[in-house]
Formats: structure tokens, sequence, C-alpha cells
């Protein structure tokens, strides 16, 4: 798992666009900032998704003339301006042009971002600490983490599924809600780590999170009422005069309800990540900014700060896959049972 994630976290570095600060050369011939916030800009284009780019080893260098740190930086990368374009692009329909990734592309491109490799590795870390738990469930033996993913499968089932959906759903919907749950915190956790990406900054991961759990509210409570019972029973018993204004309501509630599953996970996650990227960002805006003497002297207050939101950070990443996974059994269990 652990390999899964350095190789995720290499990948994504080696063919993802490197961001950097605009340099100027100042009176005394020192490579200075343009400007002072431009810092804060650079590190915040790190949690916008990053089509995947061909990779050019002389990106790796500097041209050799360079004698410190700031002539390195002035001569780094080009910010992704590569003319090979994205490794891997489709073309799309041109009413789908709002999902176009290469706009230097003449029509809609469906491309490969950061953000797929982290999915792909979050799904291939959980077959891997799941392939022990069945064996566990049986006969109570395993590793470390079969033990405790074993441990979070059952609390996921007697207490927060079951409660919420009842016991026959729950047994049929069981591993969608597991899916969720392990998906969602294994990608958050994925985030944290260095030169990681987190899908779940992206609104449209959520957006299609939350669409699964809208698609199982509609079509599971049709298929267990009927369509024409699931729309009679969205309103509960009102007078037949204020009937057509609850329907109203209640069919903006079951978009509502998904909306807010996506907007939540996505405003929560993203804005842990700006917290930390802010204070690390104050690192340089008062070394370049001052002086190197004043943001030495403030380093230590600024990353003290960052540890802290990080931790933080590490347990938001898994109270919101447990929110996520509770309000959509409560959903899923509401639209299937109307009486609850």
């Amino acid at each position: 798992m652990l390999a899964i994630v350095v190789g995720a976290c290499f990948l994504s570095n080696r063919h993802s666009v490197h961001h950097t600060v605009p340099m100027v050369t100042n009176e005394d011939g020192q490579s200075v900032m343009a400007e002072k916030s431009s810092v804060f800009t650079m590190l915040y284009m790190h949690v916008i998704p990053s089509a995947l780019v061909p990779y050019h080893a002389d990106h790796d260098h500097s041209d050799g003339d360079d004698a410190d740190g700031d002539d390195a930086a002035a001569h780094a990368h080009d910010d992704g301006e590569h003319a090979d374009g994205p490794i891997f692009q489709v073309g799309l329909p041109g009413f789908l042009g709002f999902f176009d990734g290469n706009p230097k592309k003449e029509g809609a491109q469906l491309v490969l971002y950061n953000l797929q490799i982290f999915q792909l590795a979050a799904i291939l870390m959980m077959i891997i600490a799941m392939s022990g738990v069945p064996g566990y469930l049986r006969t109570g033996k395993g590793g470390y983490v079969t033990r405790l993913m074993g441990g979070f499968c059952q609390w996921l089932r007697d207490d927060l599924v079951e409660p919420a959906m009842g016991k026959e759903l729950s047994a049929k919907l069981l591993p969608l809600m597991m899916y969720l749950f392990f998906f969602i915190l294994f990608m958050n956790v994925m985030g944290l780590t260095p030169m990681s990406v987190t899908p779940t900054t992206c609104i449209f991961v959520t957006g299609a999170l939350a669409l699964i759990t809208f698609v199982m509210m509609i079509a599971g409570g049709m298929i267990a009422q009927g369509p024409v019972n699931f729309l009679k029973h969205l309103v509960p018993e009102v007078p037949a005069a204020l009937w057509p204004l609850m329907f109203v309501i209640e069919i903006a509630g079951l978009v509502i309800k998904p909306v807010a599953l996506m907007i939540r996970l996505f405003a929560t996650i993203t804005g842990g990540h700006l917290v930390v990227l802010s204070f690390l960002a104050l690192i340089f805006f008062f070394w370049h900014g001052f002086s190197p003497a004043v943001g030495k002297t403030l380093s230590p207050l600024w990353v003290g700060f960052a540890v802290f939101i990080m931790i933080i950070e590490a347990f938001v990443a898994m109270v919101q896959a447990y929110i996520f996974t509770l309000l959509s059994s409560l959903f899923i269990g509401a639209s299937v049972h109307p009486e609850h």
C-alpha cells in the first residue's frame, strides 16, 4: 500500500504541470518575485486538476550556470507549456465542451488528469487492504491491516448503514456504502502525503459520487414503491391546497440533498488544503517580500501552523468519508421507506 502511494505521487509529479512564481531581476541583480502575493496563487494552483503531460528530462535541470536557488527557480519549469499537449486526449461532441481539457486544441477534448492516478491508487489500495478481510471475519485471524479493515467493515454495517437503512435494505446495499466510504477515505488520506493530489478537491469527482447517491435515491424508491407511489409518497399528509407547493418543495429536496453532499465534501477538503498552502506561502512571502532574515525568523511559526492544520485535516479526511456515507444511507433509506 505504501508503494502504491509513493508510485502515485511519483507519477503525478513526473507528468503534471509544474507551476512557478514569476521572477524578475532587481537593481542589485538578484532574482526576486515579480509580485509578493504571486506565491499564494502559485501554490493554490496545486489544488486544481492538471492534465497529464509527457515527461521531458531536460525540465528537471537548470542551465547549470545558476549560482543560487533563486536563479534556479527563475529558470525552472515553464508552467507546463508542453508542445506535445496532454498524454491522452479523445475528441468529445461539441455539446460536451464544458469538459474540454485542452483549450489549445480545436474542439472539446477529454484528457487524463493527475486525479485519475490517485483514484486508481485508491481502488488498488482498497483491493489490497480488503483482500484478507473475508478470511478474518470467518476465522478471526489476520494481520494488523486486515484486522483494522475488518473492524471498520463491522462498524459500518452495525453502527452506520444498518441503523440508517434497515436490516433488509442494508444487506443489499452494504457493498455500495462500504465502497463509497473507503474510496473517499483513501483518496482523502492520500491527499495528505507530499507531492500528492486529492481527487475530492475537484467538484466533478464529488459530483460524480453524489450522483451515485441521487440515482440510488430515485431508482431505489421507484423500484421499491413503483414510480407512481414514489411520487405520491413524496408529500406527507397536508391540506389539498398546500399539496402542489409541497410537491415542488419535495422535488427540489431530492436534488438539493445530493448537491449538498457534493459541495460539503468538496468545500471542506479544498478549504483545508488552501489553509495549509496559505501558511506555507507565508514563508516565501516574507522571505522574498521583506528579507531572508525575516523569512527565516518567522518560518517556524508558519510551519507550526501548517502542521497543526494538517493534523486537523487527517481527522477531517475520516470524518468527511463518514458523513458522506451516513447521509447517503439516510437519503437512500428514506426514499425506499417513505414512512421513515
